[in-house]
């Protein structure tokens, strides 16, 4: 892509400016019974590459390199079917079953205690989803009491006698999957599904009162009835909830890539519209608390849906089929990049975000079937580096620079940037993504508030085709370091390229000029 044009954007960052701490959690991710995202993905105990209990070594490594802190199990529309029972206990005696939601069918070889082990492997906790679709209030404390008692009762010995003497100690716990969607096995209305999840809440902290609980809030922001799902769903729940959810994905199905790096400011106005319904319900209760935001499911999804529908209407009830196996490009990278950014603009209220999903089924890692190597997506470096270098303290900055015009979402921003400060670490990283792509821009950071500070690094993703994918045969796009950053009494300056992620890393130490 040749520049022909420059643009500029200069930020101005200071140390006392602080927008909140960076929950860790925002980097966490999901694995749901989905296609090859557990078998074949996670487990292929055939494979070679795979350890003692099945598990993929190849795929842990990459996955503990995100550093992923949590990850939502076992779905997803796949949950409000489960029968949690079917995948605990002795694999021999675990029944087969009809998937309803991907039409496809489950062995339940992998489950509860299995996953649990998994998590722990990859340096993750377990955010676990109950069904609210087909079950409900009796089934969801079971479970809480299988995964979180320690012994003495009929759900705590089973997890006993099943092998797993200490309990998992799973602290999130989501209330039901998406189900204001017409699609959800079990679909309820806003009230019929405040009242369950309002007297779901109330009983499993009876059980166990340290648990963190999130209402399920609108499935995206176009259904029709967002905001007053969370609105009126929040009535119910507000005193036994800590958390409501946001599910959102974004897609270039108009091939239009300068407006689709656009699509980043519509996740910023779903975020504050339902930070407002948040507030509305808060002060019309009189209450004290305020409703954080649990963003668990979050992606680019669009690149499988034809041959997804196709295979689920013709080809239905196999084991772990090949579902939604998009393979991002170059430009999907950008857009994922830009989501982060966003996210972390609102770390003082968007607490959990989880990546959908980790492993194959829209995924940052995918595996070859039936064994072979495991490989990274273009998706996975900017998510790579968020969760690398995006922990500690967003800082809000004084921002001015050139715009563009989209097809739909008018003028924009060249840069979409966000600051994040390390104090353990004496680090400051911006990130900043050049969503134009005719565009040279000159970057101007003034960091003179933090003192002393020397250049770490510039890293650079870019390709000069928008379409680039990786492969199991080759990673086309992969990140690269510059040597274009600079730093002079406090003022830094780079060039940020045209349809370009960068991470820039800087030392402080802490001494004032």
């Amino acid at each position: 892509m040749e520049s022909r044009e420059l643009g500029y954007v200069k930020l101005v960052l200071d140390r006392e400016y602080e927008l909140s701490k960076v929950d860790d959690r925002i980097f966490g991710s999901f694995i749901e019974h989905l296609g090859r995202a557990v078998y074949d993905g996670i487990y292929q105990p055939e494979n070679s590459l795979s350890d003692g209990m099945g598990f993929r070594r190849d795929v842990i490594d990459f996955v503990k390199d995100l550093q992923v802190p949590i990850i939502r199990y076992p779905g997803g529309n796949f949950v409000s079917g489960f029968r949690w029972e079917d995948s605990v206990g002795p694999r021999s005696q675990r029944p087969e079953r009809l998937d309803l939601a991907w039409r496809s069918t489950e062995s339940n070889q992998i489950g509860i205690n299995e996953f649990s082990k998994w998590a722990m492997k990859v340096k993750s906790s377990v955010m676990m989803t109950v069904n609210l679709g087909t079950r409900g209030i009796q089934d969801a404390c079971n479970l809480l009491e299988y995964c979180n008692q320690v012994s003495g009762t009929e759900y705590s010995d089973l997890r006993i006698a099943h092998g797993d003497r200490e309990p998992y100690g799973i602290k999130v716990w989501c209330l039901g999957n998406e189900m204001d969607g017409p699609w959800q096995i079990g679909h309820k209305t806003m009230e019929e599904y405040g009242r369950l999840a309002a007297e779901t809440a109330k009983a499993m902290k009876l059980i166990d009162p340290s648990i963190e609980l999130v209402s399920c809030g609108s499935s995206n922001s176009e259904m029709p009835t967002f905001p007053q799902w969370e609105a009126v769903t929040l009535e119910h729940t507000y005193d036994y909830v800590d958390y409501i959810s946001l599910h959102s994905y974004y897609d270039n199905r108009s091939e239009d890539t300068l407006d689709y790096l656009a699509q980043s400011d519509d996740i910023d106005k779903f975020i504050k519209k339902v930070i407002a319904t948040c507030d509305f319900v808060k002060a019309k209760k009189r209450g004290e608390k305020s409703i954080d935001l649990s963003f668990d499911e979050w992606n680019v999804w669009f690149h499988s849906n034809e041959k997804d529908e196709a295979l689920m209407r013709d080809q239905p009830w196999q084991r772990h089929p090949p579902l939604l196996e998009d393979i991002y490009n170059f430009e999907d990278a950008l857009v994922v990049g830009l989501l982060l950014i966003t996210l972390l603009k609102h770390a003082d209220r968007v607490k959990i975000a989880c990546l959908a999903q980790l492993v194959n089924v829209i995924a940052p890692i995918m595996t070859e079937q039936h064994g072979g190597r495991a490989w990274r997506q273009t998706i996975y470096w900017p998510f790579m580096h968020a969760s690398k270098y995006g922990r500690g303290v967003v800082i809000m900055p004084s921002v001015h620079g050139t715009r563009h015009e989209t097809s739909e979402h008018g003028e924009v921003t060249d840069v979409e940037s966000v600051s994040v400060f390390n104090e353990d670490k004496r680090e400051l990283t911006i990130f900043a993504v050049n969503r134009t792509l005719t565009k040279n821009i000159d970057f101007y950071a003034d960091i003179r508030s933090f003192g002393d500070c020397h250049v770490l690094e510039q890293i650079i993703l870019e390709n000069d085709d928008l379409h680039a994918c990786n492969s199991s045969v080759e990673e086309k796009v992969v990140p690269k370091r510059s040597d274009d950053l600079s730093s002079d009494n406090g003022m830094l300056h780079t060039i940020l390229h045209p349809a370009s992620w960068n991470v820039l890393r800087i030392g402080v130490n802490g001494r004032k000029m």
